[in-house]
């Protein structure tokens, strides 16, 4: 009876965690992705989001897989992004952090999934929805480097500075 009450005490400090963790994470997608805006590298046919070297919290927490989809939801709706980039550039970040929780084990390899499926599926976006006459295997090189660089390359960096203070930070969620 006492472990029951236990678990049940655990069970819902792990849920009251999840919900300000995701929100906290939505929220630094969209200020980082607006930092990068202003700087120009937000968006286009070359984009570097500092915002996506936040893609590698999965590793951590499953509470970043909804705060990265609506963080790229309400980044990609406040910086006027069109409603299908709106839309399936969010359901790629979606699923991109899905794949990367499910790379937990081998943290190195969860920095891929973000590059590669916004590598092969924002041109495609770039070229029905903006219009970009550029050929898709030039964007997926572009786009492809832009996340290389912010998912592996400033996500790497990210994560070896979290993982230090892990059981701090994410400690409810694992």
């Amino acid at each position: 009876m006492f472990y029951s009450a236990l678990q049940k005490k655990n069970m819902k400090n792990k849920n009251t965690a999840f919900l300000p963790q995701a929100a906290l994470i939505a929220a630094f997608y969209v200020v980082l992705t607006f930092i990068a805006s202003a700087l120009g590298l937000s968006s286009g046919v070359i984009q570097v989001r500092f915002s996506e070297a936040l893609c590698i919290l999965p590793i951590f927490t499953p509470a970043a897989i909804p705060g990265l989809y609506i963080g790229c939801l309400l980044a990609n709706l406040l910086t006027g992004a069109v409603i299908w980039d709106v839309v399936f550039g969010s359901l790629v970040t979606l699923t991109a952090a899905v794949c990367t929780r499910m790379l937990r084990k081998t943290p190195f390899l969860g920095t891929l999934p973000p590059v590669i499926l916004n590598g092969l599926i924002i041109p495609i976006i770039l070229i029905y929805a903006y219009e970009v006459p550029d050929a898709y295997w030039y964007l997926v090189l572009t786009v492809g480097a832009g996340e290389l660089i912010s998912c592996t390359v400033l996500g790497w960096i990210l994560y070896n500075v979290l993982k230090k203070y892990k059981g701090t930070l994410f400690k409810k969620n694992r």
